[in-house]
Formats: C-alpha cells, sequence, structure tokens
C-alpha cells in the first residue's frame, strides 16, 4: 500500500502539483454578507485589480495552515504523527498548536531544544529525517528556524480564500447605560461630558458612558468567493534523507501526511458572521497539474489518502510521542545566548569595518596627492 504513488505522484515525471479550487458561498446565501479577517492598521486587506474590480483576502495562507495541523491531535490523525507536548505550569501545548512550530520559542525552552537544533542542522546538510521524526508537520506546512540555524522549510500546502468583485460595507451601533450615573451621584455631569467620545477615557472603558461607532467595518458582499489550494509535488521531492531507501520511506510518509490535510480542507465556521460551505451549484474542481501544463482529474478520497499515510507511517516507523517540561532557566539561557551572539556580531562587524575605511582613507589621501602634484 506505502507503494502506491511511487510511479505516479512521487516518480520524477510525476506531476508538479495538485490543486483544489472551491466556489464557496456563506451559509445565508450566495448574495449575504460576511466578514473578512481584519489585520492592524489596515482593516480589510482588499487590493484592486487592474480592472478596477476589488479583491479581498478571507483566510491566509498561514490561517489556513492553523487551521488544518490541529487535525493531527485527535482520532485516528493523531496515530500519523509523533504526539510532542511541553507542559508549562497547568498548561500543556501540543507542538501541532505552537505558531512556529519546530522553530518555536516554546522548543528552546524544552529538553527538545538540543535535539531540534540538531534536526535543523541535518536538514540545512541535506536530511530531513531527523526532523521528520520529532515534526513531521513542520515538512508539510513549512517552518523557519529564523532565531536559531536559519533553516527553511517551503509549505507543502497553500490554501487561501479570497474574495472577487467586492463590494465593502460599514456599520454603525450606539451604546446607552442603563441607568444615569449622573442622577445616581456616580459621577460628576463634568466627568461624563470629558468622558464621551474619549475611547481612552477609563469611564468609556468600564462602560459608564454613551458610546457611538460610526462606519466602521461592516463585512462584504461579493460576486465569488473561493478557495484555492496547493499541494506542491515538486517540492516534495526535494526532500531526502541519509540513504535512498530511507529518502523513499520519508517522501511517502511526507506525502501521506499531506495527502491527509489536503483532502479534508476545513469548511465552515471561520469568524463572527463568517461560516462559509461549497457551493452546490458550481463543482468542486481537483486536478493534477502535469509539468507541461497540462491537467488531469484527480478523484482520490480522503478514505484512500488516510489509508495510504497509516501504511506509509507503519513503514517510516514514527517518532514517539513525549511530554517535556518547560524549562524557564533554559528559555532565559537561550535568550543570553542571543544576546551574547549579537554583541559579538556587531563587533565582528566594526572589525570588518575599520580596515575598509582605513583603505579608502588611505586611497583617498593618494588621489589628494595625486592632483597636488598635477
Amino acid at each position: 500500500m506505502s507503494q502506491r504513488f511511487d510511479n505516479t505522484l512521487l516518480a520524477d515525471n510525476g506531476p508538479a502539483a495538485l490543486v483544489i479550487r472551491e466556489h464557496l458561498i456563506p451559509v445565508e446565501g450566495a448574495d449575504a454578507v460576511f466578514f473578512p479577517a481584519t489585520y492592524a492598521d489596515i482593516g480589510y486587506n482588499i487590493d484592486t485589480a487592474p480592472n478596477g474590480k476589488k479583491i479581498a483576502l478571507i483566510d491566509s495562507v498561514g490561517s489556513q495552515s492553523n487551521r488544518i495541523e490541529p487535525m493531527f491531535m485527535e482520532g485516528a490523525y493523531a496515530a500519523l504523527v509523533p504526539q510532542i507536548v511541553i507542559t508549562a505550569g497547568e498548561k500543556k501545548v501540543n507542538l501541532l498548536e505552537a505558531g512556529h512550530r519546530a522553530g518555536d520559542a516554546i522548543v528552546r525552552g524544552s529538553a527538545l531544544k538540543e535535539e531540534l537544533q540538531r534536526a535543523f542542522q541535518a536538514q540545512l546538510a541535506g536530511n530531513a529525517m531527523p526532523l521528520a521524526k520529532i515534526a513531521p508537520t513542520s515538512l508539510v506546512f513549512g517552518v523557519w528556524d529564523s532565531r536559531d540555524t536559519q533553516a527553511k522549510l517551503p509549505r507543502l500546502i497553500a490554501s487561501t480564500i479570497r474574495a472577487y468583485d467586492v463590494q465593502e460595507l460599514t456599520r454603525s451601533a450606539t451604546y446607552f447605560p442603563p441607568v444615569d450615573y449622573v442622577k445616581m451621584k456616580v459621577f460628576t455631569e463634568d466627568e461624563i461630558q470629558k468622558a464621551e467620545g474619549d475611547a481612552k477615557n477609563p469611564l468609556s472603558k468600564r462602560g459608564f458612558v454613551n458610546a457611538l461607532a460610526n462606519q466602521t467595518h461592516g463585512g462584504v458582499i461579493a460576486a465569488d468567493l473561493r478557495r484555492d489550494a496547493t499541494l506542491a509535488l515538486s517540492a516534495l521531492k526535494l526532500l531526502k534523507a541519509d540513504s535512498a531507501e530511507n529518502t523513499l520511506k520519508l517522501r511517502r510518509y511526507i506525502l501521506g501526511l499531506a495527502l491527509v490535510a489536503f483532502t479534508k480542507l476545513p469548511l465552515g465556521y471561520l469568524r463572527q458572521g463568517t461560516i462559509l460551505v461549497l457551493d452546490p451549484q458550481q463543482p468542486r474542481e481537483f486536478s493534477a497539474v502535469n509539468y507541461d501544463g497540462t491537467r488531469t482529474p484527480c478523484h482520490l478520497t480522503h478514505e484512500d489518502a488516510l489509508a495510504f499515510a497509516q501504511a506509509a507511517a507503519t513503514d517510516f516507523e514514527i517518532g514517539k510521542n513525549r511530554d517535556e517540561p518547560f524549562d524557564a532557566e533554559k528559555a532565559k539561557k537561550d535568550l543570553n545566548e542571543t544576546k551574547k551572539a549579537k554583541n559579538a556580531a556587531r563587533k565582528d562587524k566594526k572589525k570588518e569595518i575599520t580596515p575598509a575605511a582605513e583603505k579608502n582613507q588611505t586611497d583617498e589621501n593618494a588621489i589628494s596627492q595625486e592632483s597636488d602634484s598635477q
């Protein structure tokens, strides 16, 4: 069973990628209002196409990955990957939930630090097997060890939801306190007047005065709403281990995890006011895209993907489940080491700059002397 895709998806002349396009609608109906994600300083992320129509980002690549990856903590999916848990006080954090995956700060404050550091170094040397034994989903959803080894692995799965031909709406709201706090002699009239309209005033923050919210984000309506997802087989086939046999086992295993995640993309609740489902009027498109640009319909089901992933995981011999305590002193040591390395880098940079500056000054003096002699 684990050899099923050796001559197709994993073959050198196999597809470059698998792609899924799903047309979506809000549960209220295709013409209903829904709410994009909001971002600091800009609000909704809306771009204008050359034809003047607006395109809104509804759910980003990172957000989609964060919705998909935790599936490997549950049910039959949990048996496909090692469950690595870090206990910090009363809280337990599964590595599948950590924002930066194997590169997250919480890892560097545990016994996993040195082990993952060696795994990232092995990846830099061309061997992804050690990392796959500890944090295989980091190879599926991407990871960057930006604060240590700088090892970087691309996302194999990229899924994004966008809305096209968007019309942005606004909404307003008013709040009136249920009682008159001036008459009740809780506050003075002067205090109330100063607080109204000032969101930073303590009375406003605590809800003691009238509050007005005018022309704030009110959602959007769109002519088309869709999810586009890619499984980059061409990137997966770049993964290597310490031998040809292990390389094939590694690729099968990571392919299995990727197919399971790819064929069970998240639907439904995204945020308040945004529940999206498939549009029954427009069929879902699932294709294998070849290197020559041709497309072949793909009929792989989620059940098929799970069966393959289970067989591949057995052959791969996944890493053991672990529960490691968070060590505050280890985290502090990591921070101090980072500061020392940063200071050392600054000193080295100064040493590099000084000779160059002296040479430039010497060259300038030589030119000056030459000019004087003329």
